[in-house]
Protein backbone atom coordinates (compact mmCIF):
# COMPACT_ATOMS: atom_id res chain seq x y z
CA UNK A 1 0.00 0.00 0.00
CA UNK A 2 1.54 3.34 -0.91
CA UNK A 3 1.53 5.94 1.65
CA UNK A 4 -0.79 8.22 0.47
CA UNK A 5 -3.84 5.59 0.58
CA UNK A 6 -2.40 3.76 3.46
CA UNK A 7 -2.82 8.30 5.08
CA UNK A 8 -6.03 8.55 3.47
CA UNK A 9 -7.41 5.41 4.97
CA UNK A 10 -5.95 6.41 8.16
CA UNK A 11 -7.32 9.46 8.92
CA UNK A 12 -10.98 8.40 7.79
CA UNK A 13 -10.54 5.58 10.75
CA UNK A 14 -9.41 8.53 12.78
CA UNK A 15 -6.33 7.52 13.50
CA UNK A 16 -2.78 9.16 13.27
CA UNK A 17 0.61 7.74 12.78
CA UNK A 18 4.06 8.56 12.25
CA UNK A 19 4.30 7.42 8.60
CA UNK A 20 8.07 7.62 9.21
CA UNK A 21 7.67 4.85 11.48
CA UNK A 22 5.01 2.91 9.69
CA UNK A 23 7.18 2.60 6.52
CA UNK A 24 10.38 3.25 7.31
CA UNK A 25 10.82 1.74 10.91
CA UNK A 26 12.18 -1.89 11.13
CA UNK A 27 9.25 -4.53 11.62
CA UNK A 28 10.03 -6.50 14.65
CA UNK A 29 8.61 -8.03 17.36
CA UNK A 30 5.34 -9.43 16.20
CA UNK A 31 5.16 -12.31 17.95
CA UNK A 32 4.77 -11.98 21.79
CA UNK A 33 3.12 -13.90 24.97
CA UNK A 34 0.33 -13.41 27.88
CA UNK A 35 -0.13 -15.38 30.91
CA UNK A 36 -3.29 -17.06 29.48
CA UNK A 37 -1.12 -18.83 26.46
CA UNK A 38 1.74 -19.39 29.21
CA UNK A 39 -0.65 -21.90 31.49
CA UNK A 40 0.06 -23.73 28.49
CA UNK A 41 3.50 -24.80 29.77
CA UNK A 42 2.79 -26.73 31.76
CA UNK A 43 1.32 -29.22 29.35
CA UNK A 44 4.41 -28.85 27.38
CA UNK A 45 3.77 -26.54 25.00
CA UNK A 46 5.26 -22.97 24.52
CA UNK A 47 2.92 -20.53 22.67
CA UNK A 48 3.50 -17.13 21.09
CA UNK A 49 0.11 -15.44 20.44
CA UNK A 50 0.40 -12.06 17.74
CA UNK A 51 -1.74 -9.35 19.05
CA UNK A 52 -2.94 -6.78 16.49
CA UNK A 53 -5.21 -3.69 17.18
CA UNK A 54 -8.77 -5.35 17.00
CA UNK A 55 -11.85 -4.73 14.74
CA UNK A 56 -11.04 -1.03 13.12
CA UNK A 57 -8.80 0.20 16.27
CA UNK A 58 -6.10 1.15 14.20
CA UNK A 59 -8.24 2.58 11.09
CA UNK A 60 -8.30 -0.94 9.02
CA UNK A 61 -10.64 -3.80 9.77
CA UNK A 62 -8.93 -7.00 11.06
CA UNK A 63 -12.17 -8.48 12.62
CA UNK A 64 -15.34 -8.21 9.55
CA UNK A 65 -17.75 -10.25 11.57
CA UNK A 66 -17.24 -8.39 14.67
CA UNK A 67 -20.69 -7.53 16.80
CA UNK A 68 -20.84 -4.89 18.96
CA UNK A 69 -21.08 -6.70 21.84
CA UNK A 70 -17.82 -8.28 21.06
CA UNK A 71 -16.00 -4.91 20.19
CA UNK A 72 -16.77 -3.17 23.46
CA UNK A 73 -15.75 -6.72 25.59
CA UNK A 74 -12.65 -7.68 23.40
CA UNK A 75 -9.80 -9.10 25.52
CA UNK A 76 -7.43 -6.60 23.56
CA UNK A 77 -8.29 -4.77 27.37
CA UNK A 78 -7.69 -7.76 29.44
CA UNK A 79 -4.37 -7.71 31.43
CA UNK A 80 -1.44 -5.18 30.42
CA UNK A 81 -3.09 -4.21 27.76
CA UNK A 82 -5.77 -2.10 30.09
CA UNK A 83 -3.85 -0.52 32.41
CA UNK A 84 -3.66 3.23 31.64
CA UNK A 85 -1.97 6.10 33.51
CA UNK A 86 -4.25 8.26 34.99
CA UNK A 87 -6.52 10.55 32.89
CA UNK A 88 -5.13 8.41 29.69
CA UNK A 89 -6.96 6.24 27.32
CA UNK A 90 -3.94 4.94 25.62
CA UNK A 91 -0.76 2.84 26.71
CA UNK A 92 2.35 1.42 24.97
CA UNK A 93 0.54 -1.71 24.52
CA UNK A 94 -2.06 -0.33 22.65
CA UNK A 95 0.03 1.38 19.98
CA UNK A 96 2.24 -1.19 19.83
CA UNK A 97 -0.56 -3.51 18.53
CA UNK A 98 -1.82 -0.32 16.03
CA UNK A 99 2.05 -0.24 14.98
CA UNK A 100 1.63 -3.86 13.98
CA UNK A 101 -1.67 -3.68 12.25
CA UNK A 102 -0.21 -0.83 10.16
CA UNK A 103 2.58 -2.60 9.13
CA UNK A 104 0.36 -5.58 8.33
CA UNK A 105 -1.66 -3.30 5.74
CA UNK A 106 1.43 -0.71 4.25
CA UNK A 107 4.28 -3.33 4.10
CA UNK A 108 2.41 -6.76 3.83
CA UNK A 109 5.09 -8.73 2.29
CA UNK A 110 8.07 -7.60 4.95
CA UNK A 111 5.51 -7.89 7.61
CA UNK A 112 5.09 -11.78 6.38
CA UNK A 113 8.60 -12.61 6.07
CA UNK A 114 9.39 -11.05 9.58
CA UNK A 115 6.41 -13.22 11.01
CA UNK A 116 7.52 -16.23 9.09
CA UNK A 117 10.98 -15.46 10.78
CA UNK A 118 9.99 -15.18 14.31
CA UNK A 119 7.89 -18.34 13.67
CA UNK A 120 11.58 -20.29 12.87
CA UNK A 121 12.46 -18.31 16.17
CA UNK A 122 9.84 -19.60 18.21
CA UNK A 123 10.39 -22.86 17.24
CA UNK A 124 14.25 -22.83 18.10
CA UNK A 125 13.37 -21.40 21.02
CA UNK A 126 10.72 -23.93 22.11
CA UNK A 127 13.12 -26.66 20.88
CA UNK A 128 15.72 -25.62 23.76
CA UNK A 129 13.50 -25.61 26.52
CA UNK A 130 11.96 -28.97 25.78
CA UNK A 131 8.70 -27.46 24.80
CA UNK A 132 6.35 -28.16 21.52
CA UNK A 133 5.48 -25.09 19.46
CA UNK A 134 2.36 -23.04 19.09
CA UNK A 135 1.62 -20.04 17.65
CA UNK A 136 -2.02 -17.88 18.09
CA UNK A 137 -1.92 -15.50 14.48
CA UNK A 138 -5.36 -14.04 15.37
CA UNK A 139 -4.32 -12.89 19.42
CA UNK A 140 -7.17 -9.78 19.07
CA UNK A 141 -7.88 -10.11 15.35
CA UNK A 142 -9.69 -12.84 12.85
CA UNK A 143 -7.85 -12.69 9.78
CA UNK A 144 -8.28 -15.32 6.76
CA UNK A 145 -4.51 -16.85 7.20
CA UNK A 146 -5.73 -19.95 5.34
CA UNK A 147 -5.46 -17.19 2.68
CA UNK A 148 -2.78 -14.87 3.24
CA UNK A 149 0.33 -16.49 1.55
CA UNK A 150 4.41 -15.70 1.97
CA UNK A 151 6.28 -17.17 -1.58
CA UNK A 152 2.91 -19.04 -2.47
CA UNK A 153 2.45 -20.99 1.10
CA UNK A 154 0.84 -20.15 3.91
CA UNK A 155 2.18 -19.88 7.42
CA UNK A 156 0.69 -23.52 8.01
CA UNK A 157 2.66 -25.22 4.93
CA UNK A 158 6.03 -23.79 6.17
CA UNK A 159 5.95 -24.58 9.31
CA UNK A 160 4.33 -27.97 9.69
CA UNK A 161 6.32 -28.74 12.43
CA UNK A 162 3.96 -26.22 14.26
CA UNK A 163 0.59 -26.06 15.85
CA UNK A 164 -1.80 -23.00 14.90
CA UNK A 165 -4.98 -22.25 16.62
CA UNK A 166 -7.54 -19.09 17.03
CA UNK A 167 -10.58 -18.36 17.51
CA UNK A 168 -12.92 -16.69 15.31
CA UNK A 169 -16.24 -15.42 14.34
CA UNK A 170 -16.70 -16.65 10.91
CA UNK A 171 -18.83 -19.81 10.21
CA UNK A 172 -17.56 -20.10 6.95
CA UNK A 173 -13.62 -21.22 8.06
CA UNK A 174 -13.07 -24.19 6.04
CA UNK A 175 -9.27 -25.33 7.62
CA UNK A 176 -10.54 -28.98 7.76
CA UNK A 177 -7.60 -29.42 4.81
CA UNK A 178 -5.26 -27.85 7.12
CA UNK A 179 -4.10 -30.57 9.49
CA UNK A 180 -1.98 -28.29 11.46
CA UNK A 181 -4.50 -25.34 11.98
CA UNK A 182 -7.31 -25.48 14.84
CA UNK A 183 -10.28 -23.26 14.95
CA UNK A 184 -13.11 -22.69 17.65
CA UNK A 185 -15.85 -20.73 16.57
CA UNK A 186 -16.34 -17.83 19.44
CA UNK A 187 -20.29 -16.93 20.41
CA UNK A 188 -21.66 -13.29 20.39
CA UNK A 189 -24.42 -11.73 21.03
CA UNK A 190 -25.98 -12.49 17.84
CA UNK A 191 -24.53 -15.65 16.24
CA UNK A 192 -26.20 -18.54 18.38
CA UNK A 193 -27.76 -20.01 15.31
CA UNK A 194 -24.04 -20.22 13.55
CA UNK A 195 -22.88 -21.44 16.65
CA UNK A 196 -25.27 -24.57 16.62
CA UNK A 197 -24.31 -25.10 13.49
CA UNK A 198 -20.51 -25.17 14.25
CA UNK A 199 -21.53 -27.43 17.25
CA UNK A 200 -23.37 -29.65 14.48
CA UNK A 201 -20.10 -29.77 12.53
CA UNK A 202 -17.97 -30.71 14.79
CA UNK A 203 -16.47 -27.44 15.72
CA UNK A 204 -16.27 -26.19 19.64
CA UNK A 205 -17.56 -22.88 20.63
CA UNK A 206 -15.84 -20.56 23.22
CA UNK A 207 -18.51 -18.65 25.32
CA UNK A 208 -17.83 -15.85 27.67
CA UNK A 209 -19.32 -16.41 31.37
CA UNK A 210 -20.18 -14.05 34.04
CA UNK A 211 -20.47 -16.88 35.64
CA UNK A 212 -19.34 -20.33 33.85
CA UNK A 213 -21.94 -23.03 33.90
CA UNK A 214 -21.68 -26.71 33.61
CA UNK A 215 -23.68 -27.17 30.47
CA UNK A 216 -24.59 -24.42 27.83
CA UNK A 217 -26.76 -25.12 24.27
CA UNK A 218 -27.62 -28.93 25.76
CA UNK A 219 -23.65 -29.49 25.66
CA UNK A 220 -20.96 -29.88 28.47
CA UNK A 221 -18.97 -26.79 29.46
CA UNK A 222 -15.40 -26.89 29.54
CA UNK A 223 -13.65 -24.76 31.54
CA UNK A 224 -11.43 -22.82 28.44
CA UNK A 225 -9.46 -20.76 31.69
CA UNK A 226 -6.97 -23.90 32.52
CA UNK A 227 -5.18 -23.20 29.21
CA UNK A 228 -5.30 -21.69 26.54
CA UNK A 229 -4.44 -24.87 24.02
CA UNK A 230 -7.77 -25.28 22.44
CA UNK A 231 -7.07 -27.75 20.10
CA UNK A 232 -6.52 -30.08 23.22
CA UNK A 233 -10.44 -29.61 24.03
CA UNK A 234 -12.36 -32.49 23.82
CA UNK A 235 -14.71 -31.95 21.01
CA UNK A 236 -18.32 -31.51 21.30
CA UNK A 237 -17.98 -28.99 23.79
CA UNK A 238 -19.01 -25.56 24.85
CA UNK A 239 -15.80 -23.32 25.85
CA UNK A 240 -16.84 -21.53 28.81
CA UNK A 241 -14.31 -18.27 29.61
CA UNK A 242 -15.02 -16.02 32.67
CA UNK A 243 -15.14 -12.31 31.41
CA UNK A 244 -12.35 -10.44 31.70
CA UNK A 245 -11.04 -6.88 30.65
CA UNK A 246 -13.90 -4.53 29.64
CA UNK A 247 -15.97 -7.88 29.62
CA UNK A 248 -16.54 -7.84 33.37
CA UNK A 249 -18.52 -4.82 33.20
CA UNK A 250 -20.81 -5.80 30.30
CA UNK A 251 -24.58 -6.89 31.71
CA UNK A 252 -26.16 -5.62 28.73
CA UNK A 253 -24.91 -6.40 25.47
CA UNK A 254 -25.74 -10.04 25.45
CA UNK A 255 -21.88 -10.73 24.49
CA UNK A 256 -21.20 -11.84 28.15
CA UNK A 257 -23.65 -14.45 29.15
Amino acid sequence: MDIDRFQRLATAGGVEYDLEEVFGGAIRGLLTTNQKVEKGEKDGWLTAIMHLAPAKASGFQVCSNATAGCEAACLNTAGRGGIFAKGEADNAIQRKRRLRTAWYFARRNEFLQVLDAEIATHKRRAARKGFQPAVRLNGTSDLRWESIKLEGQTLFERHPDVVFYDYTKHPDRDVSDIPNYSLTFSLAENNDAKASVALANGINVAAVFHSVPSEYMGRPVFDGDKSDLRFLDPSGVIVGLKAKGKARQDRTSGFVR
